[in-house]
């Protein structure tokens, strides 16, 4: 989840010893800093309330959202709405309850600035690896 350029305003509040005891562990872990964890902590959590069907998960291009008890991110089901045209026709094609689709779509509506950066990422990936493959098929033969 990108940071943004918001500015980040100064807070204060107390917390059990055992989840600061914990948060600690998971600085030591993750080589973060406890500030940063902290707030994806706090964001990611707001979030999960706000929209039960999706999940968080780490991955080499970063942390993104994804659709709760499938291997799919939030993108992925978003652009294969756009290219199927609806949202039923996307889940058939994902082999995924239409439910955790217009769950998809609900996230999306709320962060499309965020979701439309991984598509673009994602696209760009493909792009790029598409024309490796391509050079490697001319030296080939």
């Amino acid at each position: 989840m990108p940071g943004g350029s918001e500015a980040k305003q100064q807070v204060a509040f107390r917390v059990r010893a055992r989840t600061l005891a914990h948060l600690k562990r998971r600085v030591r872990e993750t080589g973060r800093s406890q500030t940063d964890l902290a707030e994806r902590y706090l964001e990611e959590g707001l979030r999960l309330d706000e929209h039960p069907l999706i999940v968080f998960r780490d991955g080499a291009a970063g942390r993104r959202p994804g659709l709760a008890g499938s291997r799919l991110d939030v993108w992925q089901a978003v652009e294969t709405v756009r290219q199927n045209g609806s949202v039923e026709e996307a889940a058939a094609y994902l082999e995924s309850p239409v439910e955790k689709v217009q769950a998809a779509m609900r996230y999306y509506v709320e962060y499309t600035d965020e979701i439309d950066d991984w598509i673009s990422r994602a696209q760009a990936l493909a792009e790029r690896e598409q024309a490796t493959w391509r050079r490697q098929q001319e030296l080939v033969g």
